[in-house]
């Protein structure tokens, strides 16, 4: 007899994060190809099901739901699924047919993975209705998932503060990765040209949110950073303007600060592979996507000291606090520059979703 493994691929259909897309593409692939035997993986997908270019190989079956992402979310956050059926249901994001069964005469599982927790840190920084439609999603988690994969265990225990203790027992602790085959393409100083952006600067992510801390990343730039360009991914649309006048504030010349949006990994690769120097400035207790993408390139790295950044980085980083981001910003772009490189490229080699596959297998298997 097969036992299937179904993973919801929702951000394949229609996509709300670039990140959380890739993950699922990168973690539904490694679990095909991973499976053990008398296992396969199968897709839960809204309408109008997964695309021709989905990027999901081998799969054993596709349940097509008749409702859009959008319509289905709000249907599965009131706990209303109908046509998901029994069996083990995985969704590498916090979306999930999250509905009362009985795991063990009906073999039904429900596993649901959470990537940050803004909705509780920072809840000032996001529209009214996103924060309480993820504290009530959080909610429906904790009645009915019968695991909760978060990816670090500073997560965890931050979780542990926020959540009721029914939740916190339910959680497993499976780290991320740089999305399959993540690498720099051969075309990088094409794409790096046709992104308008210089041959050599240190790069930065996020945008105009305090928790983002470019406030605090821009000053140590100006005072340890020489006259390095400055590149910022992944700024909301929008916050450009922004994003220029903090660096403004920090005494950065506006002619220096490059802010562009979400990426995809191709243009991604090439940008940070041209970096002398990523500084994650972050405060936030979620996963570092582009840290690690930094990792997986050899880029050196200063990180704001958070209990997040220690657990992932490990000795591949510099940590500050933020009144000492010249110093360390210093150090990494001079005398720590090729120590850094190669601790990155050694740390990276922790993170790949055949790991993080193998150990959801395990999981199931466990439940």
């Amino acid at each position: 007899m097969t036992v299937t493994l179904r993973v919801v691929l929702d951000q394949l259909v229609a996509p709300t994060s670039r990140d959380l897309a890739e993950a699922s593409t990168s973690l539904a692939q490694a679990l095909i190809d991973t499976a053990p035997r008398g296992c396969d993986v199968a897709a839960i997908t809204p309408a109008p099901g997964l695309p021709e270019d989905a990027g999901v190989t081998g799969l054993a079956a596709e349940t097509r739901l008749s409702m859009r992402r959008r319509e289905l979310a709000a249907s599965w956050q009131l706990g209303v699924a109908p046509g998901i059926g029994r069996g083990l249901i995985h969704s590498p994001t916090p979306l999930a047919p999250l509905v009362r069964h009985d795991r063990v005469n009906e073999t039904h599982q429900i596993v649901v993975t959470l990537w940050d927790l803004r909705a509780w840190e920072t809840p000032d920084e996001l529209p009214r209705a996103e924060v309480l439609a993820a504290r009530a999603l959080l909610s429906r988690i904790g009645k009915h998932a019968d695991a909760v994969v978060v990816p670090s265990h500073a997560m965890a225990e931050r979780l542990a503060e926020v959540a009721k203790a029914k939740l916190v027992a339910k959680v497993r602790v499976i780290g991320g990765a740089p999305a399959a085959g993540f690498r720099v393409p051969s075309d990088a100083v094409g794409r790096l040209r046709a992104l308008d952006l210089p041959a050599s600067f240190v790069a930065l992510t996020g945008g105009a949110a305090a928790s983002d801390g470019l406030a605090a990343a821009f000053a140590g730039l100006a005072a340890g950073g020489g006259d390095d360009d400055i590149v910022v991914l992944d700024v909301p649309e929008g916050e450009e303007p922004a994003v220029v006048e903090l660096a403004a504030a920090a005494g950065i010349p506006e002619a220096r600060v490059h802010a562009r949006g979400s990426l995809d990994q191709w243009d991604r690769a090439a940008v940070l592979s041209h970096a002398r120097l990523f500084v994650a400035a972050s405060t936030r207790t979620e996963w570092p996507w582009r840290a690690v993408d930094a990792l997986a390139l050899g880029v050196p790295i200063v990180a704001r000291d958070t209990a997040v950044h220690r657990e992932v980085l490990a000795d591949a980083a510099l940590y500050a606090g933020e009144n000492a981001l010249a110093a360390a910003v210093a150090r990494a772009l001079n005398e720590d520059a090729e120590r850094l490189r190669v601790l990155a490229g050694d740390r990276a080699k922790g993170f790949a979703w055949p790991a993080a596959a193998d150990r959801v297998w395990a999981l199931h298997a466990e439940l």
